[in-house]
C-alpha cells in the first residue's frame, strides 16, 4: 500500500502560476514545497490572467476528487486581474460586487467543501502604476490599465469577505504597503496613494514587483513569511513544524522498527 501525500492546492492567476519559476530567485510556490517537504504536497494550480469569472468557471475541472487526492489546504489568490479598471484595454474587468460573490462561490463550492480542507484566501497586493504603466505602453495600450486606489478596494473587500466566512486572509495589501512607509490612518482618499502615478515611484514597491503587477523574489519572500504567519495564528495544526513527516528519517531507529512491523 502506497503512502498518501495530502495537498496544499494553490488557485490563482499569473503570480500563482509563476511562484514556481526560479529564473528571477525566489519564489513563493518553491519555497512553500520546502517548508513542507516530506510532509504536504503543493500543487500549483495557478492560470495566467484569469480573473475570478474564468476561476469560478474551471473550478471543477481544477479541483480533484477526493478518491483520487485529499487536499488539506486550499489557497486561493485572485483580483490581481479583476481590479483591471473598466473599459482597460486588457478587458479583465470585474465589477466588485462580482468579484466578492466570485471568491465566496468558490470557497463553497461543492468540490472544495468535498474535501472538507482549511483555507486561506490571499487578498491582492498593491501595484507600482509607474511600471504598470510602462509595461501597458510596451503593449500598444493608450492608458494605464490598474489604479492602486483601486486595488485597495478589492484587497479590502477580500479582507472583509474572509472576516464574515471566518476563513483566514494573507492581507498582502497591507504587508507590501507597511514596507513603503505610507501610513493608512493619515492618508485621505482624496490625495494620491503611495505607487500611483501622481506621486514619486516608491523604492520598496520596485522592490517587491518586476512589472508594477507580478512579483520580484522579495516579494514572494514577503509572501511567504505573511503566509506562514497567518498558518500559524490561525491554523496551527497546519504550520509546517507541526505537520508529521512522512516515512521515517534515515537514521531514527525507534521509526524504522514500526514500519519494518507494519510492512512485513
Amino acid at each position: 500500500m502506497s503512502t498518501t501525500w495530502d495537498k496544499i492546492l494553490l488557485f490563482g492567476d499569473s503570480i500563482t502560476q509563476d511562484s514556481f519559476n526560479q529564473q528571477r530567485g525566489f519564489a513563493f510556490s518553491a519555497g512553500l514545497q520546502h517548508e513542507y517537504i516530506r510532509r504536504l504536497d503543493v500543487i500549483n494550480r495557478g492560470f495566467s490572467g484569469y480573473t475570478s469569472r474564468q476561476a469560478l468557471k474551471i473550478l471543477p475541472h481544477v479541483i480533484p476528487s477526493p478518491s483520487t487526492a485529499n487536499i488539506r489546504l486550499l489557497v486561493v489568490f485572485l483580483g490581481a486581474n479583476d481590479s483591471s479598471l473598466p473599459g482597460a484595454e486588457n478587458k479583465q474587468h470585474v465589477p466588485l460586487p462580482e468579484y466578492v460573490s466570485n471568491l465566496e462561490q468558490i470557497l463553497k463550492h461543492p468540490s472544495v467543501t468535498a474535501h472538507n480542507p482549511k483555507i486561506v484566501l490571499i487578498a491582492p497586493a498593491p501595484i507600482d502604476e509607474h511600471l504598470v504603466w510602462d509595461d501597458d505602453k510596451t503593449k500598444g495600450r493608450h492608458a494605464v490599465s490598474r489604479k492602486n486606489a483601486v486595488l485597495k478596494q478589492y484587497s479590502e473587500a477580500a479582507v472583509e469577505l474572509g472576516d464574515k466566512l471566518g476563513v483566514p486572509v494573507v492581507n498582502l495589501w497591507k504587508a507590501f504597503m507597511a514596507k513603503t512607509g505610507w501610513k493608512a490612518e493619515e492618508w485621505k482618499e482624496s490625495e494620491p496613494i503611495v505607487g500611483s502615478l501622481e506621486m514619486p515611484q516608491n523604492e520598496e514597491l520596485v522592490r517587491l514587483l518586476s512589472d508594477g503587477l507580478h512579483f520580484n523574489p522579495a516579494g514572494y519572500q514577503l509572501m511567504l513569511g505573511e503566509f506562514l504567519k497567518v498558518v500559524r495564528e490561525k491554523i496551527p495544526d497546519l504550520a509546517p513544524e507541526n505537520v508529521p513527516l512522512l516515512l521515517p528519517l534515515w537514521n531514527d531507529a525507534a521509526a524504522w522498527e514500526v514500519w519494518d512491523a507494519k510492512h512485513k
